[in-house]
């Protein structure tokens, strides 16, 4: 009954009885009171439509929800992901040695560090093998949109004579066009299946290796290969040896796999040492997430805000806006993290939920968006909450151009929270009150672009405690990857019966015009 809790009790939340324009003029001290502190993070939440009194009720929907046990019992080990009866122990890969994360009453870290220190060896390999000069990782969903965002966040911290690249899409466009920019004697492909079965990542991978096998013969395969996977037989058997297969465990969901060998090629392109650092960032939010109380809990207040916007005022969608182009994948990321996770019909007990469930996600680097979707954001007809990013410090020298960036992302908040409400003539006039978070650091290193996944990771984990939906799964994506394996039947042979009519049309027009 935790949702149904949870209505209840949301229901009894004190919202406020003005505009945020009014809200903020009232109460100038909020623009400090209401700014938070995580690691190297400043949150402001002083742009979000609530009062002290607001966010101590939302606090005590979080305890009405039981929110500190479910954290409590992720971090003990416990196996939370109740539908694949399994741990969710992804901050045991960012706790730091000697600091014991059991699973199942048992310490992984001697073994979460002993792969670190694997995949750090192998890394250092590849670094300062000059033969190397691109490095290709093979995979899907998780094991691509977390590498590839985080490769692309640090590239001012890689080594310039490694260029990376990330093949997902099973579209043989994709890797034709990476193949096409690469050498074989040159290349290093990582391919990334904890099963070593998944269809998208095996097709790409038997694309790369043909191609290989044709430049240099069956033997380069062990030297240009490195597999990410529990199952060395398999990865044996394509030609991978064991010593270059890199493990993770089953209590690593995928979306939240990034910091395990998952992140082999950004560990790569960056170094093991910015690596550890990366881990650190994330270890510190853990470590804010453990010991802050609940009244200045950062991912927990954004969770609880987040949960006001979807349940009490009905707002369906949020946008996440870096003002860093570093950071342009980094809202796609979010985009499976949050939509995968709890985007849940059903609660962990299985029933249904008795209102919404997870927002959708989107968003694009600022200022490229200012001159796309923000005059919705501004003049439209639904109030869509954002979070914006942005940082004090750039990885180049164009300190005016930074300016103007920043200065663009100040204006946009501000404008976004007060409007132009008086405006002459009636097009012109901003009615205000759209709600925003903003989220400032120094600088994007590898450890505030840990911190900044790990304070998003938590918002998500909680909010799905708050639904009681089931976040470490994804059932709903099943029932299409098996009807796309039996109608790869059909389209090859056309003998497989199709009951939907539909769908045999289309692919009997497919099968008459693909040649």
């Amino acid at each position: 009954m935790v949702l149904a809790m949870a209505r209840r009790s949301l229901e009894q939340v004190r919202m406020p009885d003005v505009g945020l324009a009014e809200l903020m003029g009232a109460d100038p001290d909020r623009a400090e009171r209401l700014v938070m502190r995580v690691a190297d993070l400043r949150v402001d939440l002083s742009r979000q439509p609530v009062t002290d009194e607001t966010l101590g009720d939302l606090v005590e929907v979080a305890d009405a929800c039981g929110v500190a046990a479910f954290r409590d019992a992720l971090l003990a080990g416990d196996r939370v992901n109740r539908t694949e009866d399994r741990a969710v122990a992804h901050p045991a890969l960012r706790a730091p040695l000697g600091v014991a994360m059991t699973v199942d009453g048992r310490d992984v870290g001697p073994e979460v560090h002993r792969v670190l220190d694997q995949m750090s060896a192998l890394a250092d390999r590849v670094r300062a093998d000059g033969r190397i000069t691109d490095v290709v990782n093979i995979g899907i969903g998780g094991s691509d949109l977390g590498p590839a965002m985080a490769t692309r966040a640090l590239a001012p911290f890689a080594q310039p004579e490694l260029r990376s690249h990330f093949v997902s899409n099973v579209d043989g466009a994709e890797i034709a066009a990476v193949l096409g920019r690469c050498r074989p004697e040159s290349t290093l492909f990582v391919v990334v299946s904890k099963t070593f079965t998944t269809v998208e990542t095996l097709a790409n991978a038997r694309t790369a290796r043909d191609w290989l096998v044709d430049a240099l013969g069956e033997e380069a395969v062990a030297d240009h290969f490195v597999a990410v996977s529990t199952a060395l037989d398999r990865a044996a058997d394509f030609g991978i040896p064991a010593d270059r297969v890199l493990g993770f465990w089953d209590w690593v969901g995928g979306r939240y796999s990034v910091w395990s060998a998952v992140g082999f090629a950004l560990m790569v392109a960056i170094g093991p040492d910015s690596f550890r650092e990366f881990l650190a960032g994330g270890r510190a939010v853990d470590e804010h997430v453990m010991s802050a109380p609940a009244r200045e809990n950062v991912p927990l207040l954004m969770a609880l805000i987040g949960v006001m916007h979807r349940n009490l005022l009905g707002r369906s969608t949020k946008a996440v806006l870096p003002y860093s182009a570093l950071l342009d994948r980094f809202p796609a990321y979010l985009q499976q993290l949050d939509m995968e996770s709890n985007g849940k019909s059903i609660r962990i007990d299985g029933s249904p939920v008795e209102g919404p469930t997870g927002p959708v996600v989107w968003g694009e680097p600022g200022t490229n968006g200012q001159h796309a979707f923000f005059q919705l954001l501004h003049q439209g007809t639904d109030v869509v909450p954002v979070d914006v990013i942005g940082f004090a410090r750039p990885e180049h020298e164009l300190l005016e151009q930074h300016d103007l960036l920043m200065a663009n992302l100040f204006a946009q908040v501000e404008a976004l929270a007060l409007g132009r409400p008086d405006a002459a003539e009636p097009h012109r006039r901003f009615a205000g009150g759209r709600p925003s978070t903003v989220i400032l650091a120094e600088r994007l290193t590898p450890s505030v672009l840990g911190q900044l996944i790990a304070l998003y990771e938590w918002l998500v984990i909680f909010q799905g405690a708050l639904w009681g939906v089931p976040s470490f799964d994804q059932w709903g994506v099943e029932l299409g990857k098996e009807l796309a394996g039996s109608l790869g039947d059909a389209i090859r042979d056309g003998s497989l019966p199709v009951a939907d009519p539909s769908t045999a049309a289309g692919l009997a027009w497919y099968r008459a015009h693909r040649r």
